[in-house]
């Protein structure tokens, strides 16, 4: 089966407009400070959402959700004054980056990468100390959210437990492990780690638009 096709709207990058694929988009807004850009699954709905304001749809599913009424209300809705984490990797170079935005706008708080011969998990662990160190060092009281329980699950047992091999290539990559990990077992934090509930709510904010 292929890849499902998205449209990218740009409200504020190099150029804006509707662009159909993510390397044209990638182009209007990598490396621009405060850019605002968001994927749709149809051109429809892209359209639509040009025509608006871009605070519109951060941080906000913009699919129907995947599960009943009831489900919807025993999950209720994300805490929108927090930090939204993620990864991603590009299964074709084997490139992996991340990055922390504000979940109520998708402002982009802090990214890291490409790294070389990464994952997607050790990404998301990563990308939740990089967001605990953050909100401690400004002494924010804050939820921080993530889409992966395995991630989750490495930061509270303070050990990424990959089994990604070391080489001379993601040498950068274990180390920045390493300091993660001396950086979890030397502080405390009061934030609450949350699971994203992706059937409820959509794509996490954070997310990079690259599914």
């Amino acid at each position: 089966m292929g890849t499902k096709k998205k449209y990218y709207v740009v409200w504020q990058g190099r150029e804006t407009g509707i662009f159909d694929s993510w390397d044209d988009c990638k182009k209007q807004v990598q490396g621009v400070p405060g850019a605002k850009y968001k994927s749709f699954e149809t051109l429809e709905m892209a359209e639509k959402a040009f025509r608006k304001n871009y605070e519109e749809f951060a941080g906000k599913k913009i699919v129907e959700p995947q599960l009943s009424a009831e489900e919807l209300q025993r999950i209720g809705n994300p805490i929108q004054n927090s930090i939204s984490v993620d990864a991603a990797c590009n299964m074709a170079t084997g490139e992996m980056e991340y990055q922390g935005v504000y979940t109520a706008t998708g402002s982009p708080i802090f990214h890291q990468g490409p790294f070389a011969e990464g994952t997607n998990n050790v990404g998301e662990f990563l990308a939740l100390v990089h967001g605990l160190a953050y909100l401690k060092k400004n002494n924010l009281d804050l939820p921080l959210y993530s889409d992966s329980r395995t991630a989750i699950s490495w930061v509270k047992k303070k050990k990424c437990n990959s089994k990604l091999i070391p080489s001379s290539r993601n040498k950068v990559l274990f180390e920045l492990i390493e300091r993660a990990e001396k950086w979890l077992q030397k502080n405390t934090w009061k934030n609450k780690i949350l699971k994203w509930e992706t059937k409820a709510w959509g794509e996490i904010p954070a997310d990079f638009n690259r599914k």
